[in-house]
């Protein structure tokens, strides 16, 4: 049977997907900055952010030493790679630069509550 278009069997497929990949969620282990599991040390906000500020440096270092690399006519280094090394770099810090402005915003904000 055909529902707008769309066989019926279909609509079941895709409701047979969605319920399995509910079920797959629910049976994930719970993420480890939020799960109070005996052994497992909590990843506090300072460490996540000093974790990530050192993957954003790192990302702008290997864009950099690939950069370099390609400019001293290493041949092992092609121009597309070193292009998405310092597109994926830029948008890190960019990302980076968005979170802190959100972070700067919210301390305004909660400074600016009045008591």
């Amino acid at each position: 049977m055909n529902i707008g278009g769309i066989d019926k069997s279909r609509i079941d497929a895709m409701v047979a997907q969605l319920r399995a990949a509910s079920a797959k969620m629910e049976n994930v282990a719970p993420n480890p900055v939020v799960g109070s599991a005996v052994g497992t040390p909590k990843l506090d906000f300072a460490d996540a952010l000093k974790s990530s500020l050192e993957q954003v440096s790192a990302a702008q270092s290997a864009s950099q030493a690939l950069g370099k690399r390609f400019a001293m006519g290493d041949d092992s280094v092609n121009m597309s790679d070193m292009m998405i090394s310092m597109q994926k770099a830029s948008i890190s810090f960019q990302a980076t630069v968005q979170v802190r402005n959100k972070l700067i915003s919210a301390y305004q904000d909660i400074m600016n509550m009045q008591i």
